[in-house]
């Protein structure tokens, strides 16, 4: 599974790196000669649309295939820059008449990011790139980060029936850094503790992000969460790669 992984990394950088006009190096050139003038992204993608398989095209050519509602794929190393972004239907054969976008999306060097594909607070499909933060907390600390993805209203996130973090919109985030453990987290409507999603046990892990999307949609009455972990710290990325 991991060489596979890492096969499906090597296809899409190769893919984007033509995409963006990135000629070979001369032969006795250095390869990092070639890589300097680039920064490194780390790009992940989720799949927060319910029920829709969807394509995902980056400058025009399809990288993601047949993708499944909840799942996330990545992360991926990209070179840092600006892609056209465009998510179709399952079915589509080209990216002419997409679902969501296309967007143009921007990933500054030495960052991680995730893109969501989503349902807007009134129910319309969407795409927001949020920026992970993976500066390192405390040891024996994690960030837990909860995302509001879902066709719902405000939302209170409880901690052991206790609001912990109030009001959260379409499509906004909170971060908090707590003790490494295990946190019993639900989701409410605002201003209410009754939960619409949970109660489950989410880990927190020390020096570790714990991402928690509340995805779906409230009157199809399909709520429910996704988790991302990623590591805290420098990007993963080939050592010439992050030579400057």
């Amino acid at each position: 599974m991991m060489r596979k992984r890492w096969w499906r990394i090597g296809v899409i950088s190769t893919a984007v790196l033509a995409l963006i006009g990135v000629s070979a190096a001369p032969a006795n050139a250095a390869p990092q000669q070639t890589w300097r003038s680039f920064g490194i992204s780390q790009v992940s993608v989720f799949h927060g649309v319910p029920a829709t398989p969807l394509d995902v095209y980056v400058n025009h050519i399809r990288v993601l295939n047949d993708f499944q509602p909840g799942t996330f794929a990545g992360p991926y190393l990209l070179p840092s820059g600006t892609y056209r972004l465009a998510i179709t239907a399952a079915d589509a054969r080209n990216d002419s008449s997409p679902v969501i976008g296309p967007v143009t999306v921007s990933f500054a060097r030495n960052t991680s990011y995730t893109v969501a594909a989503h349902l807007t607070a009134a129910g319309a499909p969407t795409a927001t790139v949020f920026t992970n933060d993976l500066s390192k907390t405390p040891y024996g600390q994690g960030r837990l980060v909860v995302r509001h993805t879902a066709a719902a209203p405000a939302v209170d996130v409880l901690a052991g029936g206790t609001p912990v973090v109030r009001s959260l919109t379409n499509p906004n985030q909170a971060a908090l850094v707590l003790p490494a453990g295990t946190v019993n987290a639900a989701v409410a409507l605002a201003g209410t503790t009754a939960p619409v999603i949970g109660p489950a046990a989410v880990p927190v892990v020390s020096r570790q992000n714990t991402i928690v999307y509340a995805w779906g949609s409230a009157s199809a009455g399909n709520l429910t969460v996704a988790v991302q972990t990623l590591r805290q710290g420098s990007l993963l990325s080939f050592p010439w790669m992050t030579r400057h």
